[in-house]
């Protein structure tokens, strides 16, 4: 098995009993360390291992496509380059079904924090809507365990919504998204808002991030968000979210120059869009980003047909009053705010969901900076992670509902149904305290 970048070779044959019990833990637990997933495949006959193999691949996730009900982008990373490495697949309802494999990747080489992966990517494509199937990860001779894939159908779905995960300590999020999901085992993927991790270069916080939501990633996808942290190196300076962009191959759409930074999908009859509004970080490394981004965003709002519209972005739009601090702005908004409200009143879109301030607020419908239902609903969506900022914010006037003070965790639900749309809010244990419902 492989720990910690070293690897230990051990006699299955003379260690059967231990190599089991290992197995069993790896699988469960993060004994390994570091979020390093190693799987174990043993060949041979009944009574008698012939051989004990394992698969170099930790962090392994599912990513959201452009369309889930055909397609689904698998990743994972290793130690080792495995240039040969590929995916099987199967139905999991067709008894004795060959796997089919899928050998088209991307087998990507990246060195950060002073550590260099592969990065795999094999996206599956031409899959059945509806459909159950497995998966698994496979190099020569070894396979690691299969993990579940259902492809998107019809329009009634659930998707779980998670705030910044942000933290010192890991375990909080996995306290958070783990029991969600737990709850929701029929939600068919997630959203991340942004700021997944503290620092974007810090490579144990990026491993501690997957490890503790594998058996939740390794099943559904994730639609990320990107976040201001995320651009962050370890001496805290601004610089292009390098890990971010290698670990989340998203859909394509936008200009090559930003791929993985701006994009949009569909499920069911809900067209959401993730959007960077990053500018100030990002800004010195790509000045014409918003440009770019806002002619994008008009041809991506102008193409779809679905009946739903939800844009996703990390920064909020109104402008807080700091209780911590002099000084009240209660009616005005960010400059993200006056860039992008505008464009959201424009295309007629439903739902904006924000995070970054770690407190959740929802402010109901905003039509040309007025409250007005002709406007899309908008909710800052709360925090997920132990960065916390007690006793700072003022209640706004916009707010028509925050979360019980003193404020901890939370994370929301959303379930789309025909021609309605329901955004939930819930603590940790489970108790709601927020929903909205939208028809037409």
């Amino acid at each position: 098995m492989k720990q910690g970048g070293k690897t230990i070779k051990i006699l299955a044959a003379t260690l059967t009993a231990l190599i089991f019990a290992v197995a069993g833990v790896v699988y469960g637990g993060k004994q390994l360390g570091y979020g390093n997933v190693i799987q174990k495949f043993i060949t041979g006959k009944m009574g008698k291992i012939a051989s004990f193999v394992s698969i170099d691949a930790f962090n392994i996730h599912q990513v959201i496509t452009a369309d889930s009900s055909t397609s689904r982008t698998i990743m994972w990373q290793s130690n080792t380059e495995e240039k040969d490495a590929f995916v099987e697949y199967r139905k999991i309802k067709i008894a004795g079904a060959a796997p089919q494999i899928q050998k088209e990747r991307i087998n990507d080489k990246f060195t950060d924090d002073g550590k260099t992966t592969w990065v795999h990517t094999v996206t599956l494509k031409n899959l059945e809507p509806g459909a159950e199937y497995e998966y698994r990860l496979s190099h020569g001779n070894s396979r690691s365990s299969w993990y579940r894939l259902i492809t998107a159908k019809g329009n009634s779905f659930k998707a779980l919504i998670f705030p910044d995960s942000q933290s010192a300590d890991y375990k909080t999020w996995e306290d958070v998204a783990m029991p969600a999901w737990q709850r929701n085992t029929d939600a068919q993927f997630f959203i991340i808002m942004g700021d997944l991790v503290d620092n974007g270069e810090h490579s144990y916080q990026w491993n501690e991030w997957f490890s503790r939501i594998e058996p939740m990633i390794t099943q559904i996808p994730v639609a990320p968000v990107l976040g201001n942290h995320e651009t962050y190196n370890l001496k805290w300076k601004e610089r292009m979210p390098l890990a971010y962009l290698h670990y989340f191959q998203l859909p394509e759409g936008a200009p090559e120059k930003y791929k993985n930074q701006f994009y949009s999908f569909d499920y069911g009859d809900v067209h959401f869009v993730v959007l960077n509004n990053i500018m100030w970080e990002l800004d010195q490394f790509q000045p014409n980003m918003l440009a770019a981004q806002k002619a994008w965003f008009q041809r991506d709002m102008e193409q779809t047909k679905k009946k739903w519209k939800v844009v996703l972005m990390h920064r909020d739009v109104i402008l807080y009053a700091f209780g911590d601090r002099a000084g009240s702005h209660p009616e005005r908004f960010y400059d993200e705010g006056y860039i992008f409200m505008p464009w959201f009143d424009r295309y007629g879109v439903d739902v904006v969901l924000t995070a970054h301030s770690h407190t959740y607020r929802n402010r109901g419908h905003i039509y040309n900076f007025k409250r007005d239902a002709r406007g899309p609903l908008y909710i800052l969506t709360g925090i997920a992670g132990d960065v916390r900022y007690p006793g700072r914010w003022k209640r706004s006037p916009w707010d028509l509902k925050i979360a019980p003070q003193p404020e901890t965790n939370n994370y929301m639900m959303l379930e789309a149904d025909g021609n309605q749309l329901k955004l939930s809010a819930y603590l940790p244990d489970g108790s709601k305290f927020d929903e909205e419902v939208l028809k037409k």
